[in-house]
């Protein structure tokens, strides 16, 4: 090569040399800074379209996961209503058993009436007043459309979702009371013959709420069971994205430390490159 003052070209090459280097070092000083091995599409084109497609599906499993914890508040809402229901209708059928037996009078037995009246208006009013974030559960509201819980990533209704429909439980549902129609073997126990038909009539009330709490009961199994599974996913694919996303420590220190010392070697040899013109300076002023 030849010694010339126009044209440096010792020095031009370690100036690209340093600018790659220094590129190199930038890189991963932007990885070990931010924890991530692909900060931008250039770093992983194909990485990051996948990445980006597994931190869409986290964060749906993750609020599916709230969705079903939400469902399973919602049941135990319900179930606990249905188990104060529950202690409504003993007493109704005490009450029936009492008037039913021959050693009370007629007013005696309108006395016990107006309680067993009184436990199917509250049965109602429970019923009634029983809500989940605005959303009534017992009065009926739910024992056709029901309510869907969305827990999946897709809209599949095998896989992504959950109808959960809940009965009627006001007393006239259950043909209770006098709510109920007055051909209701529940309608009142008044009478003893009317105490008496009342019994099976409770009878059936009470098999027809536990199993709803049954179905309810059921249903909550399966969103723990869906939460577990949902939990799991998330977890995998939160794995699998970190495998993709995140640095290597150990390793990009290494890279780290390569570049670090290529850029000042680089450094180094532009230095003594750009004072080789000089070399030619001596022969001509010598």
């Amino acid at each position: 090569m030849s010694l010339v003052v126009n044209n440096n070209l010792m020095a031009n090459s370690a100036a690209r040399y340093l600018n790659e280097a220094y590129s190199a070092l930038a890189s991963s000083t932007e990885k070990l800074s931010s924890g991530l091995r692909v900060n931008s599409s250039s770093d992983d084109a194909a990485g990051l379209a996948v990445r980006e497609l597994m931190r869409t599906d986290i964060a749906t499993l993750n609020q599916g996961t709230r969705n079903a914890n939400d469902g399973i508040s919602m049941i135990q809402t319900a179930d606990g209503a249905l188990s104060v229901i529950d202690e409504k209708l003993i007493r109704m059928k005490e009450l029936a058993e009492q008037a039913a037996t021959g050693t009370y009078t007629s007013d005696q037995r309108l006395l016990i009436d107006s309680e067993y009246q009184s436990m199917a208006s509250e049965i109602t009013r429970i019923a009634n007043a029983t809500d989940f974030n605005g959303i009534y559960l017992l009065n009926g509201n739910l024992s056709a459309a029901g309510l869907t819980i969305h827990f999946g990533t897709g809209n599949d209704s095998s896989e992504d979702k959950y109808d959960v429909v809940i009965g009627a439980c006001t007393a006239s549902a259950l043909g209770l009371g006098h709510g109920a129609a007055t051909t209701s073997a529940g309608y009142c126990v008044s009478t003893q013959a009317l105490a008496q038909s009342a019994l099976d009539a409770l009878d059936l009330a009470v098999k027809s709420k536990d199993t709803i709490r049954a179905n309810l009961g059921a249903m909550e199994n399966r969103l723990d069971a869906t939460i577990s599974n949902l939990e799991i996913q998330a977890e995998n694919l939160q794995s699998a994205e970190s495998r993709i996303s995140d640095v290597d420590v150990a390793t990009e220190m290494t890279e780290y430390s390569k570049q670090q010392i290529i850029t000042q070697s680089a450094v180094a040899m532009l230095a003594q490159a750009n004072s080789l013109p000089q070399m030619a300076l001596s022969l001509i002023t010598g």
